[in-house]
């Protein structure tokens, strides 16, 4: 009996009608029936704590191997294949354990088990290693809590010294020892830390003033008014025995600057501020000291892209994700995030599904289209780019590319490397600005894991604009939405 997943892609060819019956049961290659019953249990629940890892076990009543993920990525993880759970934030730690069966047994219902992280409500603050500051001038201080928390600074000696509350960033303003201290007050999950100090030694320089040093830890990020850059500085600047009356920053190629007493300092660019790099120099009374090293603007984004799949349940694939821009190279980097398997789930749409979430962490691709201005970014769940298959009988090229290959997974007939990805568009001048509908259309997707397979056809989401074809399911891209992290 044919699937009622299975869709036929017209596309003149003798071969895709083949592979069509192929795949949904016309040709026989399409999985047995799957009779047989199989559960999972879960062995009892290990401790876990925060910052932490335990092992979990499931089985199945059939013997198969059975897969894990986390159903709270935001609180821990898992492996896969070994069930080591690892707890990166307090709360409570959802796993799900899976087995999709195989010619004698039928996909088990998943089964669930939850662990509470637990967290030590004791907390203690240690400082780094007492860095050196110059009469006048600037150093950071660094102090960590054994909860992770964030620790909060002041002086106790204000008439040596001033500190940032949340940065740690120490301004001498007389010679003597500068005294911080380092306080947490805790929360719902930790008692108030025992407050530490670090006192740092302040020595007069006499007349024998200089120039100011470059400063450090300089950091640009696009402002969040259009044509604007954020330039911030939070390292150690020696003021050279004179106080620093302001910095001034400066563009590569020339012809932006800015000026301000303290970080950050707001740039304002002339239209786009794309293709420019900063640095930043100090002033004293001697004079203008050596500017920082220019450095990229570099800014984190979030981005959810949603293909239509009409034909299945909750009718809709997601990718989830983020990404780094780089506005001076106008490049992509680390672009990962989790891509939803539709049919895994039942008709409860996000965010409150019951799908099966791959994890998309290996950028793998980034193609600037002139024509299309921005870049098409690809991240993948293997560190792989094989995908589809490259069999030129089945429309196959480079094992990849979206709407080739048939929908057929990399390799068919043999071993299924259960590969899957998902394509987006980033506009180069502005991430945020919504796309035309020539920009979605080069949206795509493809899920060759056990969860998105059809006997051995792909999930796959494409448009006919985009790429000559619908998906397999005759799913296709329907938004995308890039906002600030």
């Amino acid at each position: 009996m044919t699937s009622p997943f299975c869709v036929h892609r017209a596309t003149g060819l003798i071969a895709s009608v083949l592979i069509f019956l192929a795949s949904c049961g016309g040709g026989g290659d399409g999985p047995a029936i799957k009779a047989q019953v199989q559960t999972i249990r879960f062995a009892a629940s290990p401790a876990l704590r925060l910052s932490g890892s335990a092992m979990v076990a499931a089985t199945s009543s059939s013997g198969l191997v059975v897969s894990y993920s986390s159903l709270t990525p935001a609180i821990c993880s898992i492996n896969a294949a070994t069930g080591q759970v690892s707890a990166f934030a307090a709360g409570t730690c959802i796993l799900a354990a899976d087995q999709d069966g195989n010619d004698t047994y039928a996909p088990a219902v998943q089964a669930t088990q939850n662990l509470v992280v637990l967290v030590d409500p004791a907390q203690t603050i240690q400082f780094g290693t007492m860095p050196i500051l110059s009469l006048y001038g600037t150093a950071n201080v660094l102090a960590t809590a054994s909860s992770g928390l964030p620790v909060t600074y002041s002086s106790t000696t204000p008439q040596i010294c001033t500190v940032d509350s949340s940065t740690g960033v120490v301004t001498s303003i007389a010679p003597g020892d500068c005294t911080i201290a380092a306080s947490q007050a805790g929360d719902g999950n930790y008692h108030a830390a025992a407050q530490v100090t670090q006192t740092i030694p302040v020595s007069a320089n006499g007349s024998n003033a200089t120039l100011p040093s470059a400063p450090t830890n300089v950091a640009a990020t696009l402002g969040m008014t259009p044509n604007t850059v954020s330039i911030g500085f939070v390292g150690p600047t020696s003021s050279g025995g004179s106080p620093i009356k302001g910095y001034t920053v400066t563009s590569i190629p020339s012809g932006i600057t800015a000026s301000a007493s303290a970080s950050p300092i707001s740039v304002t660019c002339p239209s786009s501020c794309a293709g420019y790099t900063f640095s930043v120099l100090a002033i004293n009374s001697v004079g203008d000291g050596t500017a920082s090293t220019a450095v990229d603007v570099l800014t984190n984004y979030q981005v959810t892209a949603t293909f239509l799949e009409p034909m299945t349940q909750p009718k809709n694939s997601i990718f989830i994700g983020s990404f780094t821009f780089n506005s001076s190279a106008r490049t992509v980097t680390s672009l990962r995030g989790i891509l939803s398997e539709s049919m895994t789930g039942d008709q409860i749409a996000y965010p409150n599904d019951t799908m099966r979430w791959l994890p998309l962490n290996s950028q793998l691709s980034s193609v600037f289209d002139p024509a299309l201005g921005g870049l098409l970014v690809t991240t993948f769940l293997l560190p792989s780019t094989n995908t589809l298959s490259p069999n030129p009988t089945f429309g196959g090229t480079d094992g990849w590319s979206p709407g080739t290959g048939f929908g057929l997974y990399y390799g068919f007939p043999d071993a299924n490397p259960g590969n899957a990805y998902t394509r987006i568009f980033v506009n180069t001048t502005n991430p945020t600005t919504p796309l035309s509908q020539t920009q979605l259309d080069k949206l795509a997707y493809a899920d060759c894991a056990p969860g998105g397979m059809m006997g051995g056809t792909c999930m796959t989401g494409t448009s006919v604009a985009g790429y000559g074809t619908l998906g397999s399911m005759s799913g296709f891209p329907l938004k995308q939405v890039i906002s600030r992290q």
